[in-house]
């Protein structure tokens, strides 16, 4: 009734005033009794105003949205306030956005179906929506064929940016972009496994290999993926989580829907995998929608880590909470409690950018070019293409403002990513403990000014399930195995290291050994417990049921959780499990018999000293005679004489010093001093030569028999390796034939080969791990030892399964352990009765040389060389009058020889002689001493002249002209009474 009264009103009107240019044009539009229909028909409305009106210019823009669902409600609700606040504040505009809303039906055909119909029947110039990933990837095609913008506020499969559709604009966050966050938290606590569940649909998988190649980058591994289908009934849920209770992880990282996540947590409650012990992360497809849970379902979730994209609180965003739960409660009077999530604030901001970009882009070219649409085109291809399209598209991804969720902008077609809050589910709801940024990582409150952090220290107190407060290890011996089965090796020989002992009656097995009670210390170490027990690898009979390769193989089929004992770390070996680190020294070394190679020859006193120091010994003797001569002879009867008997007597002197035993008088002080500074010298290496050529003559110098492989090689020796050992690989790399190689199982049969000698079946030299080698020289300290070369090996370790959660942790208390008292208290139990000196206390022979000693010859060459500076200085000052040019006739060179004929001469001042003098006078009145001499009469003094003549018979003064004495009178201390017999007695008196 109401539509006919419309139209004869425009009929009637348009007859009476035809003059008119304008018509209106009715679109009518079903209602459909709910907020949508009228909605649209406001639209319409809308529409024809702006076209009746010169001053705006209506741009049609499709919105396909779920018009059944409380979601679609919803972000209908946030578009049409979007476009009510923008033209309120900007009236000016020319353009005005006409929304043309469709029913997507919540599949992919029905939001292709009003795609098609919004590009090729309206003509909108961009759409907003689909709701989901999958409805977008199809829409997304047809609008990059018609150049229509796809702006998509609920789209976040990552693999969407994959399509390289220039026309899709994400106004959402990537999937793809919570990775990190969730991968720094498994970081900050250390979780070494994670096994994702997520739905398996295009918004389920489109996540996982980006999270998958985060975890492996932090060396977190993904045993399993669980799958779950968006339809699966809850008895296909509870098989799930029982198979997920059998793992030994118990880290889950859940990413679906609220449809799908609220079922899993319910039942996951009621199957006691919410209890103490296990992790769950859930991203933002949960978290985001939250408000939207059930409180029951909340509840199953106590304990939950979420992420979610952080919205700063702002005046604008509570203010429009307000306004929108009071305008929503108007217009959907049966939804009670409506809840605002991030998704309606995204389209709301996603509106407003589309309508600035309208305004930006111009007012003209709102069609479509039909131009290569062919007529024989289907439905699917007969649209055209948007003229308008490149302007909106690149005002799209030039416009920057601040919306409710903040700084709004696009690059590459991507809405900037937000920090992310990290959330703990504790009560009625969810409490943030943290943030989350590319550049600063974890952080407590997002300015604060860390840098890249993954420290757990930076996030709040968290509750986990179980309501404990304690950290989860992430990970658990599963429910069917709760006692490790820790292989063993069986063998004869060495002990020490590993024994297994099976007691006949009770078929009980007892592993002993120090392996045995490395592995005890380091699971009592642990921060848990853990049930174990050991298991011998061997047959029924008890023997050996293979190599060590073999054991550690059976790691890797299953049949084993661990292997304990000298288990070598080896590449090849690492390919089937993981080991700890080492609790041993590495490396394997060559062990052979030793000789004494101290030959006693001739010549063996030359060999304490080194030839340097031989040389260096015997040259300072010699200057040091010189020196004793320079300081002496002028003043010291013992070192006067002719040249030859003055050389031999210096030198003499000398290397008297050696032994002590010089008779000659020193009387200067110069010299004095230079002959104690020599002795100490002399002492020190007299007695450092004795005890080297004692060590020399008595000590046992012990040398290897073999000292290169090459050698052992060249001249085919036997040599040996411990049975089941990997170093027969390597002595075969080597070169060794393979009938050279004899294998030994004990310390007994080791020594027994080298005893039998390389002519009678036994080897030449051995080839070990550096802990037996140890062991085996602990009991023959004295008759092998170990030489080079040394190839590189880990040492002994745990092996485990790959990827097991125990091994970072078993590392950790190995270091513990092998840090502490309790490793030095295991080595003394095993092997203390079996150590040798330490080689660094025994008596060493080597040569001595002239490093030791060269400070000794230093000082004793500074105090001879101070000593004849001293003299020298003395004696060109005393004199100085022969230098000096009193006749002029007289050439220098002439007065350099009369100074040195003084300096050959006899100092006749000298209180030495004075006393001489004394005594032969006295001898010639009286024959009685000289009160003044407190020294015996020289033998030669008796037959001296008291003639002051040189050593040739020649009269002598002190110095310059032996005839010239300007005084006239004798010298002071010469007795004037005395009378020559004759002249023959004056030569006979003479030197």
């Amino acid at each position: 009734m109401s539509l006919s009264c419309i139209n004869m009103a425009l009929s009637d009107f348009y007859a009476t005033n035809s003059h008119y240019k304008t018509r209106l044009i009715l679109n009518t539009r079903h209602s459909k009794s709910d907020a949508i229909g009228a909605a649209a028909a406001v639209n319409l409305l809308f529409s024809i105003t702006a076209m009746s009106q010169n001053t705006t210019i209506p741009v049609n823009v499709g919105v396909i949205l779920n018009e059944n669902g409380e979601f679609g409600e919803m972000s209908l609700s946030c578009i049409n306030m979007a476009l009510s606040d923008f033209y309120a504040t900007n009236s000016h505009y020319k353009t005005r956005l006409i929304l043309n809303t469709r029913h997507s039906k919540s599949d992919v055909i029905g939001a292709a179906a009003a795609a098609l119909d919004l590009i090729k029947n309206v003509q909108v110039q961009a759409i907003i929506g689909p709701e989901n990933s999958m409805q977008t990837n199809f829409v997304i095609d047809l609008g990059n064929k018609s150049q229509v913008p796809i702006l998509s506020f609920s789209a976040t499969s990552p693999s969407l940016t994959s399509l390289r559709s220039p026309y899709f604009f994400r106004a959402t966050q990537n999937d793809s972009s919570q990775v990190g966050a969730i991968t720094s938290i498994i970081q900050a606590f250390g979780w070494r496994e994670v096994v994702p569940i997520y739905v398996d649909s295009e918004f389920g998988e489109a996540v996982i290999p980006y999270l998958t190649d985060a975890l492996q980058a932090i060396n977190t591994r993904v045993p399993y993926k669980s799958v779950l289908s968006p339809v699966a009934s809850d008895d296909q849920i509870v098989e799930e989580l029982y198979k997920l209770m059998t793992m030994q992880t118990r880290v889950f990282i859940v990413h679906m829907l609220p449809s799908l996540g609220s079922r899993l947590f319910t039942k996951a409650k009621q199957v006691g995998m919410m209890n103490q012990g296990y992790v769950w992360i859930i991203t933002d497809g949960l978290t985001n929608l939250f408000t939207s849970l059930e409180p029951s379902v909340i509840e199953s979730m106590q304990g939950v880590l979420g992420v979610r994209p952080y919205v700063p609180k702002t005046k604008a965003l509570e203010g429009f909470r307000l306004r929108w739960k009071r305008k929503f409660q108007q217009e959907n009077s049966s939804l009670v409690d409506a809840k605002l999530n991030i998704f309606g604030l995204l389209a709301y901001d996603a509106t407003m950018v589309l309508a600035m970009a309208a305004e930006n882009a111009g007012t003209t070219n709102f069609g479509f070019d039909m131009t290569h649409v062919s007529t024989n085109a289907t439905d699917l291809e007969a649209f055209g293409v948007s003229r308008n399209g490149p302007k909106l598209l690149e005002s799209l991804s030039v416009t920057r403002f601040r919306g409710l969720t903040g700084d709004y902008t696009f690059v590459d077609g991507q809405l900037q990513s937000l920090p992310f809050q990290i959330l703990n589910v504790n009560g009625d709801g969810e409490r943030g403990i943290g943030f989350w940024t590319p550049e600063k990582g974890l952080m407590k409150k997002l300015n604060l000014t860390s840098i890249d952090s993954t420290s757990k220290s930076h996030l709040g107190p968290i509750i986990w399930p179980g309501d404990s407060t304690s950290v989860p290890k992430g990970w658990e011996i599963p429910t069917n195995e709760k006692i490790l089965r820790i292989g063993v090796p069986v063998k004869n020989g060495f002990s020490e290291f590993v024994k297994v002992i099976t007691d006949p009656t009770t078929n009980k097995t007892t592993a002993t050994g120090y392996c045995i009670d490395v592995f005890n210390a380091v699971m009592q170490a642990l921060p848990y417990a853990i049930n174990y027990q050991f298991i011998p690898f061997a047959l029924s009979d008890g023997t050996s049921a293979g190599s060590y390769n073999d054991m550690i193989y059976q790691v890797k089929l299953g049949n084993f959780d661990a292997v304990v004992g000298d288990t070598t770390i080896v590449a090849n070996r690492s390919q089937f499990v993981d080991f700890t680190l080492p609790y041993t020294e590495s490396g394997v070394s060559m062990i052979v018999p030793i000789k004494d190679n101290n030959k006693k020859n001739t010549w063996v006193f030359l060999k304490p000293l080194t030839w340097d120091l031989w040389m260096t010994s015997a040259c300072f003797f010699l200057f040091i005679g010189l020196v004793i001569w320079v300081l002496e002879h002028r003043i010291n009867e013992d070192f006067r004489g002719p040249p030859e008997h003055q050389v031999g007597t210096s030198f003499w002197f000398s290397f008297s010093t050696m032994v002590f035993s010089h008779r000659e008088r020193v009387i200067s002080n110069l010299g004095r001093f230079v002959v104690i500074v020599w002795c100490f010298v002399v002492l020190i290496l007299t007695q450092s030569y004795t005890a080297s050529l004692t060590s020399l003559l008595t000590v046992q110098r012990l040398q290897p028999t073999v000292s290169d492989v090459t050698e052992l090689i060249k001249r085919g020796e036997n040599v040996g390796f411990q049975q089941g050992s990997f170093v027969a690989g390597i002595l075969k790399d080597l070169g060794f034939n393979e009938k050279n190689l004899l294998v030994y199982d004990s310390v007994e049969e080791w020594d027994a080969l080298f005893q039998k000698g390389t002519t009678n079946g036994g080897i030449a030299a051995a080839f070990d791990e550096v802990a037996y080698l140890k062991l085996f020289m602990g009991r023959h300290c004295s008759k092998y030892t170990m030489v080079e070369p040394t190839f590189k090996t880990a040492g002994f370790g745990f092996a485990f399964p790959l990827g097991s959660p125990l091994v970072p942790d078993v590392s950790k208390a190995i270091l513990n352990v092998t840090e502490g008292q309790k490793m030095n208290e295991i080595e003394d139990a095993w092997f203390k009765k079996n150590s040798c000196p330490d080689p660094s206390t025994l008596v060493s022979s080597h040569s001595l040389g002239l490093n030791s000693f060269w400070g000794l010859f230093l000082i004793a060459g500074i105090a001879s060389i101070l000593a004849l500076i001293i003299f020298m200085a003395i004696f060109v000052y005393e004199h100085r009058e022969v230098l000096k040019k009193s006749d002029p006739r007289s050439s220098l060179w002439s007065r350099i020889r009369t100074l040195l004929r003084i300096f050959v001469s006899k100092d006749l001042s000298a209180h030495t002689f004075k006393e001489k003098i004394g005594i032969q006078v006295h001898s010639l009145g009286a024959a009685t001493p000289s009160p003044r001499n407190h020294y015996p009469a020289s033998p030669s003094s008796y037959s001296q002249h008291t003639c002051f003549c040189g050593e040739q018979g020649t009269p002598s003064t002190e110095y310059g002209d032996p005839n010239h004495n300007p005084s006239g009178q004798a010298p002071q201390d010469i007795v004037p009474t005395i009378n020559l017999a004759s002249p023959n007695q004056e030569r006979h008196m003479s030197p």
